[in-house]
């Protein structure tokens, strides 16, 4: 295949140009002609040493592979727009390439192109990239194609993103001010202890000075630190690698999500954030059209908590028995009473997606609330925190200075 250059004529009349990989002229004209374009030149394009895209070069293509969530959001939005204008999906995915900042998506979209034009639906062409579309975009996009309301679909999924998104930021707001004050508390006590402590070290020895119990702890730690520097950088790299190993393993993230939701600060933030994420995304699913069974499974993949997967796992099998939503929901420690007589009034009434929108709606409320609460609870916290270390610190280093007269005595 080559690529060409082409000029065209869209329907209000304006000039387009563009680049189109194909075996022939005679398919390009086609194919514009496909898009609703009228060709007027189209002539093969050579390539100069400045055209060429670094990003697409194999080895820099698998680092840069990560789409960010805000272009697959705004590239939703847009092909809702477009659909909804009458527009073919061709000519709409071919306008919204031209017009994508990423590299590494536009390369993405034209490949979903391709596979349209091989006679694959948008969904099965969506699915072939799961890093971008998961598996909740993919059927949700296919219930909207059954349903004939692709369109509108695609909105709610854009709306849906931007939701789950912004929970998630306000979750990464909350971490980030521990994160940092437990880095720098950290760097301080490294600094202390292979900088600072040797000198005293030194005074002491000359001094004669008796090392008390915490003092001498410390020395032994910063003798550790200085002389087996490589042992302790590996020390840290395999207990990083072990955490990554079992949290990757069903059992080992059951463990330590069941650790986060018993954490006194931070397991009511994360509780209530599982509650509106899995509230939401069947909410979602559900209004969307997908089969509940097939929902189900989806909430349970996107949990990102498996306590709650374990929970749809059992919800799962009581509605495929035939049974309710409600009572595996009881079960799970994860949702309140609350919560579960909601979906069951869902469940009786008929109108369960319209209760899970009000629980997830509530719970982002509250997610909000805990948010603003525990920064205001952490930031005072947190520098105690890290006043109690280094004033441990200097505590250990000036108590053997009290021994001092004594030996020179």
């Amino acid at each position: 295949m080559a690529e060409f250059f082409y000029e065209a004529l869209d329907k209000g009349g304006k000039q387009v140009r563009g680049i189109i990989d194909a075996a022939n002229e005679d398919l390009i004209i086609e194919k514009l002609r496909n898009m609703g374009y009228y060709p007027l030149k189209v002539v093969q394009h050579k390539s100069k040493a400045s055209d060429v895209d670094l990003f697409a070069l194999p080895g820099i293509r698998n680092v840069m592979h990560r789409v960010k969530q805000k272009h697959v959001v705004t590239f939703t939005r847009q092909l809702a727009t477009l659909i909804d204008a009458g527009l073919p999906i061709l000519r709409s995915l071919f306008i919204l390439s031209e017009q994508v900042e990423s590299v590494v998506f536009k390369e993405k979209i034209k490949q979903i192109s391709k596979n349209i034009e091989g006679g694959s639906s948008l969904s099965e062409a969506l699915a072939k990239h799961p890093k971008i579309f998961d598996n909740l975009y993919v059927n949700m996009v296919r219930a909207g194609e059954i349903g004939g309301v692709l369109e509108a679909v695609l909105n709610k999924i854009a709306y849906f993103l931007e939701k789950r998104q912004a929970l998630k930021g306000k979750v990464k707001s909350a971490m980030m001010y521990p994160l940092v004050v437990s880095i720098l508390a950290i760097l301080i006590v490294g600094f202390i202890l292979w900088k600072i402590m040797p000198k005293f070290v030194d005074i002491f020895e000359q001094l004669g000075a008796e090392l008390p119990a915490l003092t001498l702890s410390l020395v032994r730690a910063s003798e550790i630190l200085r002389e087996k520097t490589g042992w302790v950088l590996l020390g840290a790299v395999i207990i990083f690698i072990l955490f990554k190993k079992i949290n990757g393993t069903r059992e080992g993230k059951h463990f330590f999500d069941r650790v986060q939701l018993k954490l006194p600060v931070l397991g009511e933030l994360v509780r209530k954030v599982a509650i509106a994420r899995f509230a939401g995304t069947l909410a979602t699913l559900v209004t969307s059209g997908v089969p509940i069974l097939q929902a189900l499974d989806i909430v349970r993949d996107t949990s990102g908590n498996e306590v709650v997967a374990r929970a749809m796992d059992k919800v799962y099998q009581s509605v495929k028995d035939g049974e309710s939503i409600h009572e595996p929901l009881a079960e799970c420690p994860v949702f309140p009473p609350l919560v579960v007589h909601m979906v069951a009034v869902g469940e009786e009434t008929g109108a369960i997606d319209q209760m899970l929108n009000k629980v997830a709606e509530a719970y982002e409320r509250e997610v909000d609330d805990t948010v603003a609460a525990l920064t205001s609870i952490l930031e005072p916290l947190l520098i105690v925190f890290l006043g109690v270390i280094v004033g441990t610190i200097v505590i250990a280093l000036y108590l053997p200075l009290f021994s001092i007269p004594k030996v020179v005595k």
